[in-house]
């Protein structure tokens, strides 16, 4: 992995786009953001993750993250062994799931390709990293973050879409709470 690609500022607020392999279109399904949500919100309870924007997509989230204290690269590691462990689990108990079968194939066959895993793989090795250095980037890139449903066609208000931090800014209800920026 390139210099580039790492988190290198222990203090850094950074965003981060965590991506499903194969962009697997897995997060249309209820379920598989509540693992998300729930694990995001155990991040900032028990290991000081602070998120100051989020957005859930149909196959990736984007992020703006700092690590209150620890590691955030250990945190994000740990936020994605956990969520792919539940997410791989929900999928093949899901009875309903009329894609289980594609899916787990797909995740099998990336893991088996991949030798930091021994079976499956669920997101993608990268998050893509960028530390924000100054109000500017971070504004551009929060706009980014809660555009993106918009863009994608999803709703027509940012604030519109549950599974973002818009909400938040909009000073209405939402599945995490966030420190703004």
């Amino acid at each position: 992995m390139s210099r580039e690609y790492k988190i290198h500022n222990p203090e850094g607020i950074y965003f981060i786009t965590p991506t499903v392999v194969a962009w697997i279109d897995v997060f249309t399904r209820l379920q598989y953001k509540e693992i998300v949500i729930e694990s995001l919100k155990y991040c900032q309870s028990a290991k000081g993750l602070k998120i100051y924007a989020y957005v859930i997509m149909t196959n990736h989230l984007h992020l703006i993250v700092q690590a209150e204290k620890g590691n955030l690269s250990e945190i994000i590691r740990d936020f994605k062994k956990f969520t792919s462990k539940q997410i791989l689990k929900s999928i093949s108990e899901n009875i309903q799931e009329s894609r289980k079968k594609w899916m787990l194939n797909i995740f099998e066959f990336a893991g088996k390709n991949n030798s930091n895993n021994s079976k499956f793989q669920f997101w993608q090795q990268h998050n893509s990293p960028v530390e924000l250095y100054s109000n500017e980037v971070i504004e551009q890139k929060i706009n980014y973050i809660h555009q993106n449903p918009v863009r994608n066609g999803i709703v027509e208000r940012e604030e519109e879409y549950l599974y973002s931090s818009a909400r938040n800014y909009a000073e209405l209800s939402s599945f995490i709470n966030i420190e703004k920026l």
